[in-house]
Order: C-alpha cells, then structure tokens, then sequence
C-alpha cells in the first residue's frame, strides 16, 4: 500500500488514510488499527476523556482535540487523515411508517418523534435510519432508527480540523458493540439465521433489551435505573429482579448480558439473573478479565484489557456483511464552479483527491497502458496464427505416418497372433499325460521286473521296455498299466527269453533265463522311426540303457524292484 501510495503521489493524487476513534465511557478517547488477515488488534493508545452522562456529549471539546492530537503522536500516524469516530448511544428506537410515505417523508416524522426527548428540546437532531428485515404487514415498513445531536458533530468536526485530520463518519456504540462481538465470534453460536437471542447491555443510566433474530434486530427495550443511587449489592438486585420480569416478555433461546458501566460486574448479573435461556456475558468495563480479540506485541501491556469492544466494532471492516448499519455523516456533493476543484474518490480505507489534470494523466497512462499491448497483439497475430497453420500441417502428417505404422505392426501381429490359451491347454494336456505315465510305471513295477527302456511323447504315444524273471511279472506289470491309463490302448508288442543260444538254453536252467518284454500303443512304422532316433530324441521323456540288467544266480531273488533299479540307471 506505501508502494501504491508512493506511485499516486509522484502523478499528484493526494491519498489520505483511515483512523478508528471511539469516545468510551469509562476509558476515555480510543485509537485503534486492526490486522483483518490475522483478526488482532494491531495497534492501540487512549486517553482520557470526560463524557458527560446527562446531556450525551464530552463534556471538553478541547481535551478531545488535545487528546486525539496525542494519539496521533504515540502511534505515529499522519493527521492528515480520515478519522471514522463511534460515539455513545443517545437515543434509539424501532417504529413503522407507511410503505407510501417516501424517504424524506419518513425523516421528518421521524425528526418529530425524536425531538419529544430532552436532549434534542435544546439542539437539533441528525438522524440515521434503516428498514428492518422483519416486516410486520405489507402496507407498513419496521424502521431503526436513532439520533446524535448536530452541535456535536459539527464540534467534534471542528476539533479534528484543527489537527488537520477530516472527520469522515459518526457511529453509534450500540451497532459497533453487535460487529464487535460478530467480528469476534463472540456471539458466532447466537447470531446464526433463524436464533431469538437477547443482547442486555447494562448503561450507567439503566439496561437496555435487545431482541435479536440472528444478526437483525425485532424489538428494542429501555429500563431506566438511577444506579449510581444504590449500594454494593443493592444494584443487582435490582437489576435482575426488573430484568426477570421484563425478559417474560422476550422468550428467546439465549441471553448475551453486556455492561459498559464500571459500576456494574455483567459475570454477577449473569450468576443471578434468573433465566430459562442460555446465559452468557461480556464485561466491557473495569471488570474485564482477558481481550475480546488478541492484541499484537507492538500494543503495551497495560492497554490490552482496556481495548473495547466499541472500538474493535468501530474498527471493524466495512465490507462486513451486517445488516444493521447508521452514519450520521450526511454525504452531499457540492459544486463550487471551480473546474479545478479536486474530486474525491474513497478506494478501501484510503482517500485520493484526484484534480481535473490529475484525472487526465492517470487517463493517458491509462490508454497507455491498455491500447499498446493491444495494438501490439493485432500486428503480431496474422503471422502468429500463419506459424500456427503450418504447425498444425506437420503435425497432421506425422499423425498420418504414425498412424500408418500401427496399422502395419497391428496386420502382422494378427497374422502371427500367438494364441496364449490354446497353448497353455496343450502344454496342462501334454504335462498331465506325461505325468500320469510316471506315476502309472512307478506304481506298477514289480519286485522281479526290470525297465530298460522308457518314452512318454507329447502326442500321447508310449514305448516301454524291459526284462522280467517271469512271464507272470510281466502279464501282472502289462495289466497295471493298462488299468492305470485306460485310454492308452497300451499292447504286449514283445515277450521273448532273454538269450537265443540254443548252448546257453542247454547249459542252464530255462527259467533263471528271463525274459525280454516291451509294450506299447506305437504302430510298426512308428517304432522303426524311434529306433533311428538317439535316446533323448525319441520322446520328451525316456529311460534308456544299452546294458542289461544283473543276473541272479539260479534260485536267488533280486534285492532291488524294478523302480529302484530305474533311478540307477538314469543318474536320478
């Protein structure tokens, strides 16, 4: 913003800022600047400053002058300034006006009705009103309304000019009490739409009611008490019994009880006050034990609790969006005749007073500013959007070979698909069928009967061959297979003795022979073929050996089964 403000100056705008004072009961002049980002209060000084109660106006309108001249000294702000000033409340009401009458018609009446006070029978009334949201039929309208004596505003005016500062709005303390506390979240639970509530503020001339809907005020209540008469408990006594009685006619889900008056504790009336709403209080005076919002380091400890919530509320960011809002700063523009006369343009919460030649400049860069670059931009763009079509051309055509490719690798991978299940069926066929060839000759060997020979192909075809002590071993072996795959069409192609020498028939015992034996489901042409072929090339699985097994010497038994002698042969 200094940045900014720097910039202005240099073309010749002149910037003012803005300053929050609130005129506080009890604490004096305030002077107070908020941290929006963080919600804290970022700085804060005050003095004191005597407020007369019976005629509602500081009671010295040069203490005022000198003790806001201080303030702007301690916490080194410029006096040339907007100041936005909240002021105690003096009068305050809710009436209805016919939907016919206009504005204009509206204040008058509403002058009228408040000149019948006492402090507007000597000095004359500026009034501030707003329509209410809740509207009680549709031929009239519900107005809030309230009003500030014109002779204070005009000196307080005044006061601030001789410092150099401008006095830019008047508020009053009851609507910067209800932002505060919204501001806050004091009140977060109570001012959500659709909840009755009521704000009891407790004054030094008596206690107010407040019904409230949410963020909208319905009805207003005034119970004047002469408090400063009574003693030590008698006033709150006396306040809770008047207040029990007068909240019968408020039925409301909570009551938030407030006291600005140093003579009044709002955490007793809170303990005493009989009610059926939710209590709760905020003391807004000597009685306070911790800060409405946190203070920043840069603000003294011994300013912290004093901090109220009038000023907080005063502070408060005018974009809040609260519906409830008066300023007694009647805003008229007049004309001088002075074609030179600066014009004033508020942007947040800084001022500018911008002069007719001023306007011209800031105008000119302006266009500047704006024109140039697009000027720019329409010579650059035909031969922007020229690169851009040839772009797109090239990459159009590289899109079309890229496609191309694909098509051409997508054509061969469909002429040599690889046809993944058919595959994995084969190979579970071909390894079952295999598998349970092992098992089969494994379980069906017996004890005299030797394999010399075994193929299991992919294509089911099985060659067994071996030697045997006895033609029984071998029928029993040949019928264990045949049991054991049944669907194998396995055949006895061979059963011969072992030895074809008629000498070694004589010599011998015929039966200590043996006998050669080999089963199949091969055909003859099928078997020549596999004789040609080596061991291992003859099926995916064999057992072979070119020699023979051992010969038991004549009426002995082998010590080992055909199985184990199998293992032997193959290393395995």
């Amino acid at each position: 913003m200094a940045a900014q403000n720097n910039i202005l100056s240099q073309l010749g705008v002149k910037t003012k800022g803005t300053v929050y004072m609130s005129v506080t009961p009890g604490v004096g002049l305030e002077m107070i600047q908020l941290d929006n980002n963080t919600k804290t209060v970022a700085a804060y000084a005050c003095r004191p400053l005597d407020y007369n109660e019976t005629l509602r106006e500081p009671a010295d309108y040069e203490q005022f002058k000198t003790a806001a001249q201080e303030l702007f000294d301690e916490l080194r702000i410029t006096t040339k300034s907007n100041v936005i000033l909240n002021m105690p409340m003096v009068s305050f009401g809710i009436t209805e006006r016919p939907l016919i009458l206009s504005d204009d018609a509206v204040k008058e009446s509403l002058i009228s009705d408040v000149e019948q006070s006492y402090v507007f029978k000597r000095h004359e009334p500026i009034v501030a009103w707003t329509d209410s949201n809740s509207s009680v039929s549709n031929d009239m309208r519900k107005i809030l309304y309230t009003a500030i004596q014109k002779s204070v505003v005009d000196n307080l005016s005044a006061a601030l000019a001789e410092i150099g500062a401008t006095l830019q709005g008047v508020e009053m303390s009851l609507t910067s009490l209800l932002k505060a506390l919204d501001y806050s979240g004091a009140t977060e639970t109570q001012m959500k739409d659709g909840i009755t509530w009521n704000l009891m503020l407790i004054g030094s001339s008596g206690y107010y009611i407040i019904s409230m809907v949410g963020k909208n005020i319905v009805d207003y209540y005034e119970e004047p008490l002469a408090i400063k008469t009574f003693e030590g408990d008698e006033i709150y006594n006396a306040i809770c019994s008047s207040a029990n009685i007068t909240l019968m006619s408020y039925p409301a889900n909570y009551l938030y009880i407030v006291s600005e008056t140093n003579m009044v504790s709002a955490e007793l009336i809170a303990k005493n006050i009989n009610s059926e709403s939710t209590v709760d209080f905020l003391d807004n005076n000597q009685y306070k034990k911790q800060e409405l919002i946190p203070a920043s380091l840069s603000v003294l400890p011994d300013y912290v609790l004093k901090i109220s919530a009038n000023s907080i509320g005063i502070a408060a960011p005018r974009t809040m969006n609260y519906p409830v809002k008066f300023d007694f700063i009647q805003k008229q523009v007049v004309s001088s005749g002075d074609d030179n006369e600066p014009v004033k343009i508020s942007i947040g919460e800084n001022e500018f007073e911008v002069s007719p030649m001023t306007a011209m400049k800031i105008s000119g860069i302006a266009c500047a500013i704006l024109v140039v670059p697009v000027l720019l931009l329409l010579m650059l763009l035909p031969k922007t959007a020229q690169n851009a079509a040839a772009r797109v051309s090239e990459i159009n055509k590289k899109i079309e070979t890229i496609d191309g490719e694909i098509q051409k690798i997508s054509n061969m991978n469909n002429l040599n698909k690889f046809n993944e299940q058919a595959t994995i069926k084969a190979t579970l066929e071909n390894n079952k069928t295999k598998l349970m060839s092992y098992s089969a000759l494994g379980a069906s060997v017996p004890q005299t009967l030797w394999i010399t020979y075994f193929s299991a192909k992919n294509n089911g075809q099985i060659d067994i061959q071996g030697q045997a002590e006895s033609v029984e071993d071998v029928y029993a072996f040949f019928r264990n297979m045949k049991d054991s795959l049944i669907n194998s069409n396995l055949r006895l192609h061979k059963l011969e003795l072992s030895s074809n020498n008629v000498d070694d028939l004589v010599e011998s015992d015929i039966l200590s022979q043996g006998y050669d034996f080999e089963i199949t489901n091969m055909s003859e042409e099928e078997l020549g073929s596999a004789e040609e072929l080596s061991g291992d090339d003859a099926g995916d699985k064999s057992v072979s050996n070119n020699s023979k097994p051992p010969k038991n010497q004549p009426g002995q038994k082998s010590s080992r089964s055909g199985k184990k002698y199998a293992k032997e042969i193959t290393g395995k």
